[in-house]
């Protein structure tokens, strides 16, 4: 292979490995511009029940992308990113799209007619339980070692946090209150986008 073949090859594996990043960068991206506008801005666009009930719903899909604060956002994205490094390879930029908005769906419909007492809500964290569990599932079909360990892992810390509630210190970490319902929500929203896709993510390396 000569030289320019070289570069043009090279050149190629970095525009599809950056295609697999397209949807986490769109994420990062909409959470940091949200965290821009500040305390306002939260305000008005977290997930918040007596709001939503006077008609502004946008707040069921736009709660999820706002944060309490820089930490709260650096953790989410930091665990975007693992999530990422973990499983972003398993489907395509438009299937990773879907499961996003599926459990943003499971976790907001899990809130508005489960928890009736969630009285507001804001952070990514729900979500990136789905995104976690809708790309370690198609491994579990090959039994690949990292796909089994993420999902047993996954389901050890949302039985944790049902039984005895956040883990320790996570909510010291985060600024505030931890809501382990919403993982749950975005687990079970995560599931539902890999049956969907079940077919189309078998066989695909996780990592």
């Amino acid at each position: 292979m000569g030289l320019v073949d070289a570069h043009q090859s090279g050149f190629k594996r970095l525009l599809q490995n950056a295609a697999y990043w397209q949807v986490a960068a769109v994420l990062v991206i909409v959470c940091c511009l949200v965290a821009l506008l500040g305390d306002h801005g939260r305000e008005a666009l977290k997930y918040e029940r007596l709001a939503i009930e006077n008609g502004e719903y946008w707040r069921l899909l736009t709660g999820h992308f706002a944060h309490l604060g820089l930490t709260h956002l650096v953790l989410n994205m930091a665990g975007l990113v693992l999530v990422w490094l973990l499983v972003g390879r398993c489907y395509s930029s438009w299937q990773w799209t879907a499961i996003v908005f599926v459990s943003i769906a499971a976790i907001s419909g899990g809130f508005w007619f489960f928890d009736t007492h969630m009285l507001w809500y804001v952070g990514l964290s729900g979500v990136l339980h789905g995104l976690l569990l809708a790309g370690a599932l198609p491994g579990l079909r090959s039994y690949q070692a990292e796909s089994v360990i993420i999902c047993v892992i996954v389901a050890g810390k949302l039985a944790w946090e049902q039984l005895a509630g956040p883990l320790p210190g996570s909510e010291s970490v985060s600024g505030g209150d931890v809501v382990v319902n919403a993982h749950l929500f975005g687990a079970i929203g995560g599931v539902a986008g890999a049956a969907i896709f079940w077919r189309s993510a078998a066989g695909q390396r996780s990592i």
